[in-house]
């Protein structure tokens, strides 16, 4: 069922939240670890450029896994060259790598190539996962041509699993640290409604979950990389102000949203995704944690009472 033995591991993307995570992670389970990057400057490290579509194929002989979580940021108002970059560097960075993949003599035995839950798109209250159709939006594109970009690794024989992350919480880095300034000054409160439905993953969780995706042979194509307890958006906003000890009152309403960051608003902050982890939790997945206040609470180092108590915190 599992991998056994240590693995050489490729990893893209290594300079990002995720990735500088599992880069240590993976050499602390006996992997070795080599990064592809566009600036490659040392030992470990092998250059390519997908906007060139520039890779040397000899230099991925020999990987037993690649983790390739690449991808521009979303997190800003999506202007035509915007929304160019975040669609090419997940498509055609994807599609560069995949069919470096397949022509090689000795292929990896398995790509994790990471998508989103951004595929389901604005969903109101319907329930998802895995075997949900995708969504619209532009999101949800980039989705769906991302992981369509992988085909080439699959048809090869290379076991292909697509986690689709949602957000991910850690306080450095990632959509969370942007959210802390103004909770912590008590100005955070629910966006828009407060009714949408906001997937999540503790980074830790995120970690044992690529981690179980390297080794578990079982599982392949789409697995949904999200915390079973999805809460709403009022609920998330009012459980952040909650750990941090601050109001969490003041409510954003949708329109200025939709002004400051125009599509961007709707398409990501807006959005409704109700996704389970259906395929972890059939795998017998277990989440360190499962809910969101303790999520928070680990991601930024605050205990509960009863916790600090047991320590002997003031």
């Amino acid at each position: 069922m599992g991998v056994s033995g240590p693995l050489r591991v490729l990893v893209t993307g290594a300079r990002g939240l995720v990735g500088r995570a599992l880069v240590p992670v993976l050499r602390a389970r006996g992997h070795s670890v080599a990064v592809l990057t566009r600036h490659a400057a040392g030992p470990g490290e092998i250059p390519w450029d997908p906007a060139r579509g520039a890779l040397e194929a000899a230099a991925l002989e020999g990987f037993g896994a690649v983790v390739h979580l690449a991808g521009e940021p979303i997190g800003a108002r999506w202007t035509a060259a915007r929304r160019f970059s975040i669609l090419e560097s997940r498509s055609g960075g994807t599609r560069l790598l995949a069919t470096t993949l397949a022509r090689l003599e000795g292929p990896p035995r398995v790509l994790i190539s990471a998508s989103a839950v951004g595929w389901y798109g604005d969903r109101g209250e319907e329930a998802l996962d895995e075997t949900s159709p995708p969504g619209t939006g532009f999101l949800s594109e980039v989705c769906r041509a991302w992981e369509e970009a992988a085909v080439p690794a699959s048809a090869a024989g290379i076991r292909v699993v697509h986690p689709r992350i949602a957000m991910v919480l850690a306080s450095r880095g990632g959509a969370l640290e942007r959210m802390l300034p103004p909770f912590r000054l008590g100005l955070g409160g629910p966006l828009g409604g407060g009714r949408a439905w906001w997937s999540w993953i503790a980074l830790d969780d995120l970690l044992s979950v690529l981690l179980r995706l390297l080794e578990d042979e079982r599982l392949s194509g789409p697995v949904n990389a999200v915390a079973p307890g999805v809460a709403r958006n009022g609920d998330f906003a009012r459980t952040l102000g909650r750990v941090l000890g601050r109001p969490a009152l003041l409510p954003v309403p949708a329109f200025a949203l939709r002004a400051l960051l125009g599509e961007m608003a709707g398409g990501a902050l807006l959005a409704s995704a109700r996704v389970s982890p259906a395929r972890l939790t059939a795998a017998g997945h277990v989440f360190r944690f499962p809910d969101l206040e303790g999520a928070l609470r680990q991601a930024l180092g605050r205990a509960t009472r009863g916790e600090a108590g047991a320590r002997g915190s003031p």
